[in-house]
């Protein structure tokens, strides 16, 4: 790649600032302890380990309003492409550089492409159920849980197209071996996190899954990132899907 002109690397700073804080654009920090902090945009009181370093918080449910446009983009989503589908879900307003949006996307893509490959499940019930559950893994837990909901997010999309439940056994094997498969990749990888990264290494792992488990063979493509310089966190060619890779 050729050398980027001064004022093509200002417009990229800005470009990357835009994905911090959704207030002020100034940079998030993590904190040691949960504070007690109000929502900038509903005004709800918290606690959060994050906030900006201009002290804007917000929640989840703000940060992810609008996301409900899913259930119909799914619904009318021919493609099985689970990467295709996530794709356009990131170009949807509603979606951020990171974010717990994506807890519930790689599901819903992984959901929308099972089914157009041959998937025997009602969709519409399936995309949610996958909303419900995908809501509840906060913002952070890639960092602060030590699980990233995008591969925990697999393993609810495998555990609702098995009908798993705490006491299943087949199911209940087979959603936790997907979020450990997904999970170990996101390891080896290492941080800072990436929401895209670790969503299409988990969308990948899933489909190499079903295929094996369930013989369904949604579409594998090779993945190239366009989103790295919305990052300020990218690492780079130590991603899988970065272009100089």
């Amino acid at each position: 790649m050729g050398k980027m002109t001064a004022p093509a690397r200002r417009a990229r700073r800005r470009d990357r600032t835009e994905e911090e804080c959704l207030i002020c654009k100034a940079p998030l920090v993590y904190l040691a302890e949960d504070e007690a902090m109000e929502c900038a945009i509903c005004y709800k009181m918290e606690h959060s380990k994050t906030r900006c370093v201009n002290g804007h918080y917000v929640c989840d449910e703000c940060h992810t309003k609008g996301m409900d446009v899913i259930i119909g983009l799914c619904l009318a989503e021919t493609s099985k492409d689970p990467i295709a589908i996530i794709r356009k879900m990131m170009a949807q307003k509603f979606c951020h550089m990171h974010g717990p949006e994506h807890h519930v996307m790689v599901g819903a893509a992984l959901l929308t492409a099972y089914k157009n490959a041959g998937g025997d499940i009602e969709l519409e019930a399936a995309l949610k159920d996958m909303m419900r559950r995908g809501k509840q893994i906060p913002g952070g837990s890639c960092g602060f849980w030590g699980a990233c909901g995008a591969g925990i997010s697999t393993g609810m999309f495998l555990s609702i197209i098995s009908g798993g439940n705490p006491l299943t056994q087949r199911e209940f094997a087979l959603s936790h071996k997907m979020t450990a498969r997904c999970l170990e990749r996101i390891g080896e990888i290492g941080g800072p996190r990436c929401c895209k990264r670790d969503s299409f290494l988990s969308i990948l792992e899933a489909v190499d899954f079903v295929k094996e488990k369930f013989g369904i063979e949604m579409d594998r493509p090779e993945v190239i990132c366009g989103y790295y310089p919305r990052n300020n966190q990218c690492i780079g060619e130590r991603c899988p899907f970065h272009p100089n890779k």
